[in-house]
């Protein structure tokens, strides 16, 4: 991990951030918590994600272009966003940042970084 380069940068750019999401979204799919939440046409939810992913990360500012402010946390409030729900998301994206090959002190750093929203997000016990 270079530290004098962005979250985005060191993760490999935009293929990288396609990569992930495309490794991330049959996981949450897949998961027992998470997969209720989501419809059942995925695509628009991951292209979403890729676009808030690569501004967030700091790469370019490509959800806010489209969508104005991310308010993540007001964008999820309509759903049910336990604890464990935050805790299987970001288990989620870790094992899809390890199938896309990202090293482990990335990998960690990024679920880290992460880890603050998820939990943010939690608005039912």
């Amino acid at each position: 991990m270079n530290p004098s380069l962005s979250i985005y940068d060191n993760l490999g750019g935009d293929k990288a951030i396609r990569q992930l999401v495309e490794a991330f979204y049959p996981k949450v799919k897949a998961n027992p918590l998470l997969g209720p939440l989501f419809p059942e046409d995925i695509e628009p939810v991951m292209e979403k994600q890729y676009m808030f992913l690569s501004q967030f990360f700091g790469g370019p500012s490509l959800y806010s272009d489209a969508y104005g402010h991310p308010m993540m946390r007001a964008r999820h409030l309509p759903f049910p966003v336990t604890r464990e729900r935050a805790e299987a998301w970001l288990a989620c994206m870790s094992e899809a940042l390890e199938e896309i090959g990202i090293e482990t002190e990335l990998k960690d750093f990024v679920i880290q970084r992460l880890s603050g929203p998820a939990f943010h997000f939690v608005n039912t016990p």
